[in-house]
């Protein structure tokens, strides 16, 4: 199945629009294409924007649910990454997180591809770096 394949049944992005970007050269590995790394690294980052808001402050990564990569991230492709608040504990967060790109030399700016999706679990932290509780708990 190719990138395209499944196109049709991809219903769109869900969430907030937290990060958009440019995958560029240094963000390869050695096969040319884009590294998961890079791609985790930038899921991770709108997690803890969108965590960050909502706790006013210092938060942390304590977990990561599992993902599967649904297409690989071509160079030059607008990668645009969106998350969205699952639920709250006293201190905890879970933050939904999705990829999705548009291709290089795609006409339609419309044509998103789902990339991959996980779920964030983040903690608010106080400026010692302890575990504090949410504003509003």
């Amino acid at each position: 199945m190719t990138e395209l394949d499944d196109h049709e049944d991809n219903p769109g992005p869900e969430g907030q629009l937290t990060l958009k970007l440019v995958a560029t050269p240094k963000d390869t590995n050695m096969h040319g294409d884009i590294s998961a790394a890079w791609v985790v690294a930038q899921m991770e980052q709108a997690a803890e924007l969108a965590a960050a808001r909502l706790a006013k402050g210092r938060t942390a990564t304590v977990a990561l649910a599992s993902m599967d990569f649904l297409c690989p991230v071509r160079l030059g492709s607008m990668v645009q990454v969106h998350s969205q608040l699952v639920e709250t504990g006293t201190s905890s967060m879970k933050i939904s997180v999705e990829v999705w790109i548009l291709p290089p030399n795609e006409k339609d700016p419309n044509s998103l591809y789902k990339v991959t999706e996980a779920t964030f679990v983040m903690v608010a932290l106080d400026d010692k770096g302890r575990i504090r509780t949410l504003p509003g708990s």
